[in-house]
């Protein structure tokens, strides 16, 4: 039983999150021939505050960047 797990900002629409979730099953099929009823996702929705890179949030980075528009 194959299991994805995805980690992503929070966000997305749930039309986008259907869209992510069928396309990881339909890749999952064809790169390993696993049976539709066995592919199991994961989706793990993160706030910016709780992701960063090279010491900065992503909260961060979005108010920084409203600051100077």
């Amino acid at each position: 039983m194959p299991i994805i797990e995805v980690n992503l900002l929070e966000g997305r629409t749930p039309e986008a999150k259907e869209k992510l979730v069928q396309e990881l099953t339909k890749a999952t099929i064809e790169a390993i021939g696993a049976p539709r009823e066995s592919v199991r996702v994961i989706l793990r929705e993160m706030a910016p505050a709780h992701y960063s890179v090279g010491g900065e949030t992503f909260a961060a980075k979005a108010a920084a960047k409203s600051e100077v528009s």
